[in-house]
């Protein structure tokens, strides 16, 4: 037993690492270093190579980080008493007119500071035929590395702010999981939440000229829209007692055809650029400000499930929802409450959706219901009510994340990616059925 609820509880963590480590393996490839500290590196080797006033021409692509690798050179080469020649930040066309005219002014090169991509342009190959006049200059580039692609500090926050959106709504999702429920609305209520935000920001809060206040008094009435919704839904199965699937799925269909209507069929982008800061910035250590909610989210979850009397509630409805009443938990406002909670969270969901994409739409959200249950049964949370904990939820959108994010670092079709997906969430439902049964049979013993 101990054995059980210790691998059910703990056991996609390791998975996870596993995970981890596996595309850290496939991955571990060899790395050129860009911007700033690249540069750094070049300037040293070329003062190494040349001495102090060695004559340098700069040249670049368009690459993350080459412009920063650019004007780094160029300040540091100066300050340093280098000569630079001429800077080139583009394609091989504009580098071959630099050269073209240092050539034709009779200007001597002693080296070429360029990045690693840049420096395999078929224009350095015949360098020294095409401009003999230039002398014989050095390609110089930074040091190479061996590092694994996926530990890369940037595709790791790619990871959690891709998953930022899922996780959220993931948490609205278990309570309701948890009570024995299912919401399938909630990927309309994305849509319909961002179309919401986004048109009053347009139309009552001054469009592009909206100030900070107006913007979240905006996306606050599209949330509390969204939960209003959910409040319906959780009436009509609390009051009539209609299934939970056939009602959600009424709603996802209700609330995707309310946000086309709303947005009469197009992207609403009428919205300022600072919009922008909850999907795209990043405030606290460096990290996305939508990875910070979604942490701050969950450690609240977290607290509510395990530490407040409306958690045990959420657990006694899912698991034996007569014996729950009998014992005076007020089950009604309980399923509710968890119906209004995942709304409300989706609706959040769409406002992070709108903030990263800066335009509301009608299209957003799509498949994000399976994606946000799968998140929920994946941290073993049980289908059938009663079981579940919110950090195992977490973990379960990081799988999902971490499987997506690794199979597209190893080129792995799209199409083949829905088959991985769909064997991970079918494997976590029958882990979860025979751990029940071995559970079941344990205590018979």
């Amino acid at each position: 037993m101990k054995n059980s609820r210790f691998l059910a509880d703990y056991g996609m963590v390791f998975v996870l690492l596993l995970l981890c480590a596996y595309f850290s393996v496939v991955t571990y490839k060899e790395q050129f270093p860009t911007g700033e500290s690249a540069a750094e590196q070049v300037v040293t080797s070329i003062h190494e190579q040349a001495g102090k006033t060695v004559r340098v021409l700069v040249i670049t692509g368009v690459q993350p980080g080459d412009a920063e690798f650019a004007d780094k050179l160029e300040r540091d080469l100066a300050a340093s008493g280098a000569h630079v020649l001429g800077v080139a930040k583009g394609e091989p066309k504009d580098a071959r007119e630099l050269l073209v005219k240092i050539s034709a002014s009779g200007g001597k090169v002693d080296s070429i500071a360029t990045t690693q991509t840049a420096s395999e342009w078929v224009l350095f190959s015949d360098l020294n035929e095409d401009f003999p006049t230039l002398g014989t200059p050095r390609l110089v580039t930074p040091h190479s590395y061996r590092w694994p692609n996926f530990l890369k500090s940037e595709n790791l926050l790619n990871i959690a702010n891709q998953i930022a959106i899922i996780a959220i709504i993931a948490i609205g999702m278990t309570m309701v999981i948890v009570t024995g429920g299912i919401d399938l609305s909630v990927g309309s209520l994305i849509a319909l939440s961002s179309v919401l935000a986004t048109r009053f920001i347009r139309d009552y809060a001054g469009g592009t000229l909206a100030s900070p206040g107006g913007m979240v008094l905006a996306c606050l009435a599209a949330v509390l829209l969204c939960g209003m919704i959910g409040a319906f839904s959780g009436a009509m199965v609390t009051r009539f007692d209609i299934p939970p699937f056939i009602v959600t799925l009424a709603m996802m269909l209700v609330g995707s055809g309310v946000a086309y209507t709303l947005a009469k069929g197009e992207s609403i982008y009428q919205i300022p650029d600072s919009f922008i800061w909850l999907g795209r910035g990043a405030d606290l250590l460096h990290l996305p400000n939508a990875v910070v909610l979604m942490l701050v989210l969950y450690a609240l979850a977290h607290v509510l499930m395990s530490r407040m009397k409306l958690g045990r509630y959420l657990y006694a409805v899912g698991g034996n929802r007569e014996a729950a009443r009998l014992s005076g938990v007020p089950v009604r406002r309980v399923m509710m409450f968890a119906y209004v909670a995942s709304a409300i969270l989706a609706g959040v969901g769409g406002v992070i959706m709108a903030s990263q994409l800066k335009s509301g739409s009608a299209t957003y959200g799509n498949m994000y219901e399976l994606y946000v249950i799968a998140a929920a049964v994946v941290g073993g949370t049980s289908l059938s009510g009663g079981e579940g904990k919110i950090f195992g939820t977490l973990i379960g959108a990081f799988t999902i994340a971490v499987i997506q994010n690794g199979m597209n670092l190893t080129n792995v079709e799209s199409y083949t990616q829905k088959v991985v997906l769909g064997f991970v969430i079918l494997g976590a439902v029958l882990l979860d059925k025979i751990r029940r049964k071995e559970t079941s049979f344990t205590r018979h013993e």
